[in-house]
């Protein structure tokens, strides 16, 4: 898996401040050195680019997996009757517990994604209320395309008007960081107001602008 495979999942808006990306740093510094280099050196690049590509396709596995894993939740609240935040609670659970059983992540994975899940349902939520007609239009699930954003999308759509009763922080400000996974959106750095693009399931990265960790989303 390749850094341009990672990349196209994240759009950053355009901005004229932004410093150098750090792979244009690290051309320069290959030029620097020139032809000089050893084979030992050679060799030594050839093992980083080689765990580069080796930790892109972890981080795309992953991605995978919470998909996989938000719409196995998806699944099982809509086949039961209750649909309440507890039924979807035990819903997580259960498709958690179920691929763990299957092999398709860890206990700690399992753990991990349903924390994240719940995260992105809250911001799902708080946008389906606070922007009305406008989120059911952006976030209706012909338009959303695959992902864990889908799948939340989906879940919302059924439950209609019962969904406030998926939202346990219905008004606190919800925050991503750097290194977690988060569905298709909108990310705006709460330092410097920088706003990154996500087009589909992706960790989130440092800010491009000022290398900030934090973020608020929307969609």
């Amino acid at each position: 898996m390749s850094n341009r495979d990672t990349d196209d999942r994240i759009a950053h808006v355009s901005d004229p401040d932004a410093s150098q990306p750090e792979t244009g740093k690290q051309s320069t510094a290959g030029a620097d050195r020139g032809a000089s280099g050893t084979a030992g050196d050679r060799s030594g690049r050839t093992s980083s680019v080689g765990s580069g590509e080796e930790h892109d396709a972890q981080k795309r596995k992953s991605e995978i997996l919470y998909d996989r894993f938000a719409e196995k939740s998806r699944e099982l609240f809509e086949a039961g009757q209750e649909k309440g935040r507890e039924a979807l609670d035990r819903a997580m659970d259960r498709a958690r517990e179920q691929l763990a059983a299957a092999g398709e992540f860890t206990a700690e994975q399992g753990v991990a994604f349903k924390k994240f899940l719940e995260r992105d349902l809250e911001q799902t939520t708080a946008d389906m209320r606070s922007l009305g007609k406008e989120a059911e239009e952006r976030l209706h699930p012909s338009r959303v395309g695959a992902g864990a954003l889908s799948s939340l999308a989906k879940l919302l759509h059924a439950t209609g008007s019962a969904v406030n009763s998926l939202s346990r922080k219905a008004e606190d400000a919800l925050s991503y960081q750097t290194g977690e996974l988060t569905t298709a959106g909108t990310l705006t750095c709460t330092a410097c107001g920088q706003e990154v693009q996500l087009k589909a399931t992706a960790h989130i990265p440092p800010c491009p602008k000022c290398h900030g960790t934090r973020y608020r989303k929307s969609y």
